[in-house]
């Protein structure tokens, strides 16, 4: 039998996972169990949409509610604020000088729960980041993009 594989995320991840969980708990199911009540009492429950759309929300929600259980039980927390690297690695903010554009772009390297690529948040697992993963300032790196190969230099890495 093989260990369940571990989910690295930061600190702010596990807290907003977290909230999320007591909030479905707390706060949406028992809003869904009182809406499918309401909805019994009116009656056939054959042809009541709002029995079988709340119904169908609660099965949603139970499924996201597991799948953050699960997630928060396999979490590997990493506060970026205790590392002391110079090198690209998990938790911390790398910027690029894209050598293509002479554009400079701003990452942080995240767990795949907080990925958010449109705010500058990419997973540690896309093809990027692992690009970048153990260069440091001044380094270049040629990155095969869906779009066609781009090019590079590493001009900052902080961590906290």
């Amino acid at each position: 039998m093989s260990l369940p594989t571990p989910i690295y995320m930061r600190p702010s991840g596990q807290l907003k996972l977290r909230a999320e969980l007591k909030r479905i708990r707390e706060v949406d199911r028992p809003a869904v169990v009182e809406a499918i009540e309401e909805a019994r009492a009116h009656g056939d429950l054959k042809e009541n949409a709002e029995y079988h759309a709340a119904k169908e929300k609660q099965g949603m929600l139970h499924a996201r509610m597991t799948q953050v259980e699960d997630i928060l039980s396999r979490a590997h927390v990493i506060d970026p604020a205790t590392v002391e690297l110079e090198k690209v690695a998990f938790g911390c903010t790398v910027s690029v000088l894209d050598l293509d554009t002479d554009t400079e772009l701003t990452y942080t390297i995240v767990g795949s729960e907080e990925a958010d690529a449109a705010n500058g948040f990419i997973s540690y697992q896309a093809p990027l980041a692992k690009a970048l993963m153990g260069k440091e300032e001044g380094d270049e790196v040629l990155f095969k993009a869906p779009k066609g190969e781009r090019h590079f230099e590493v001009v900052g890495v902080e961590y906290g």
